[in-house]
């Protein structure tokens, strides 16, 4: 997540200041960064934290703004800063975390050293200190525009017996130039910086009480109650943060809290792929299982009955062949064995319909030794040596596909040979429906044939245009079924709805009808209990 976390402070003497800040960085540190541990600083145990680590280990950082002699630093010159308004000694390095999942670095120092940045947290601190405060002056608040980055702002209190009105003005500000996440983030936020802020007035309250029981100054100030407040304060004007809560380590605490505040919210809200609802083959595939559960739980846990091989279960996923891969085609083959895809031979029916046709319109049998009716299967996978009916030969309602070994004269030299399998084969079709010589035919078939003659299209490009236009026949299936069989609009209206899906001529209007018993019945009885249902009655009227 590309966000800062900052410390701010109101300064009685010098206004809205930053005290520390943790920010993120994807490339490697600043020039003088990582080039080891700086000799006398005393590192932390190092420990594993929310897969960062935590150890806040010191190492060789550009020093703190306003302990810089460097005349082009962003931060304020050391003259302008008191105790109040310095978090790091002069020549502190800072502190650098390491999230070993992502290699990313969480560091923290007084100021961002760039430019830029510098500027966005100085006004993002001014605002927040400032015009850009919730009521009771306590509490979160969120601003920023697109140019300066948004900013989520918690101002708080500190107790401090030495200051005016006994207590000290800071903020928590999260500044990001992504406003959806921000506002996404805010009760994350919120519950997190609060416990933090929590933490630090418990301690400063403890050392309030402290001094108030050892020295009250509320008596000591009403017995001067003329004399200028500046001048009675005896010079302790600004007092450090870590003075105030008694705590060395404040800096290394809140930079462990800032980095595993960043880490935490940059993972909590991920990004998801939506892939829409199902697809009808999906459903239909659904509705299948759901049949063949409800069958199983029929039986009773009784054994299913081994039928013979003259009449083969039409069952979708199970793939029957004759014989080996290698002779499935021969008609000398007399035992079932499930088929392998060892070779890139066609081997089956349900190879073709696969990404030809929607589920729900195939009833298939994939391979048979006698001819089956056609009340069981639309898809009929026959041995050579089966005899059809002459009355299937002769009917338009029938298409016969014969595959038929290829003799060597047939057959260019180049293309026999044993890797390519299919080449040793031709395939003769027949069908009792005459066809006109200047047929169009449907108009996804001749996009389909584009698609598989396109040499430069790879085979999952292939793979992937096919179903593109199954689908998209789908919705016009969709759109028609609702047309004419929900609605039942009159015949002139469903031609002008053929027109507008580019569908009007004979051959489409066929494919979708077919098409059309493949629809699922979820989506059929949605259609129908839709159309029933008293509100979509009155809508329509």
């Amino acid at each position: 997540m590309n966000a800062i976390v900052a410390l701010c402070h109101f300064c009685e003497l010098h206004g809205p200041r930053t005290l520390f800040c943790t920010e993120v960085l994807h490339s490697p540190l600043p020039q003088g960064a990582g080039s080891g541990d700086i000799s006398g600083q005393n590192e932390q145990a190092e420990e594993e934290e929310g897969g960062i680590q935590m150890s806040s280990r010191i190492r060789s950082h550009s020093p703190a703004e306003g302990a810089s002699a460097d005349s082009s630093s962003p931060g304020p010159k050391k003259s302008d800063m008191c105790e109040g308004c310095r978090s790091l000694a002069g020549g502190h390095p800072g502190y650098v975390s390491h999230d070993k999942e992502t290699s990313i670095k969480y560091v923290s120092h007084q100021h961002p050293n760039h430019p830029q940045l510098f500027s966005i947290v100085r006004q993002a601190c001014v605002r927040s200190l400032s015009c850009e405060v919730c009521p009771g002056r306590e509490g979160p608040i969120f601003f920023g525009d697109e140019q300066h980055g948004f900013v989520f702002s918690h101002t708080f209190f500190i107790k401090d017996s030495l200051a005016r009105g006994f207590q000290r003005w800071y903020s928590i500000i999260t500044i990001m130039m992504d406003r959806i996440y921000l506002i996404n983030s805010w009760p994350f936020l919120l519950g997190k910086i609060r416990g933090i802020i929590d933490e630090l007035q418990g301690k400063a309250l403890k050392v309030f009480e402290a001094e108030q029981y050892g020295c009250p100054q509320r008596a000591q100030r009403m017995n001067t109650a003329f004399t200028p407040f500046l001048h009675q304060r005896n010079g302790n004007a600004a007092r450090s943060l870590t003075s105030l809560t008694n705590d060395e380590n404040l800096w290394a605490c809140l930079h462990t809290s800032f980095a595993w505040l960043l880490k935490a919210c940059g993972s909590r809200l991920t990004e998801k792929l939506l892939e829409g609802a199902p697809t009808e083959d999906t459903l239909v595939q659904m509705e299948k299982l759901a049949d063949l559960k409800e069958e199983s739980e029929g039986w009773d846990g009784s054994e299913e009955e081994v039928k013979p091989s003259s009449q083969p279960d039409v069952v979708e996923g199970q793939e029957l062949s004759k014989c080996s891969p290698e002779t499935s085609l021969m008609p000398d083959c007399n035992s079932w064995n499930v088929a392998h895809r060892r070779l890139s031979v066609f081997r089956s029916l349900r190879h073709m319909r696969q990404t030809m046709l929607p589920v729900g319109c195939v009833r298939i049998i994939p391979y048979s030794d006698q001819y089956e009716e056609a009340y069981r299967c639309n898809f009929l996978g026959l041995s050579p040596h089966v005899q059809i009916p002459s009355h299937i030969l002769s009917s338009e309602f029938a298409v016969l596909v014969e595959v038929r070994s290829a003799t060597r004269s047939s057959l260019y030299p180049t293309l026999f040979d044993d890797e390519q399998s299919l080449n040793k084969y031709e395939f003769v079709v027949t069908s009792g429906s005459p066809v006109a010589a200047d047929r169009v035919g449907p108009t996804i078939l001749n996009k389909i044939e584009a698609a598989l003659t396109n040499q430069n299209l790879s085979v999952d490009v292939v793979d992937q245009c096919l179903v593109c236009l199954k689908e998209e026949w789908m919705n016009k299936v969709k759109v028609l079924f609702k047309f004419t069989k929900v609605d039942s609009r009159p015949k002139e209206d469903t031609q002008k709805l053929l027109s507008i899906l580019g569908a009007a001529e004979e051959d489409n209007v066929k494919l979708l009808k077919f098409w059309m018993t493949g629809l699922s019945k979820t989506y059929k009885s949605h259609l129908m209990s839709t159309v029933r249902s008293p509100t979509s009655s009155e809508s329509r009227n």
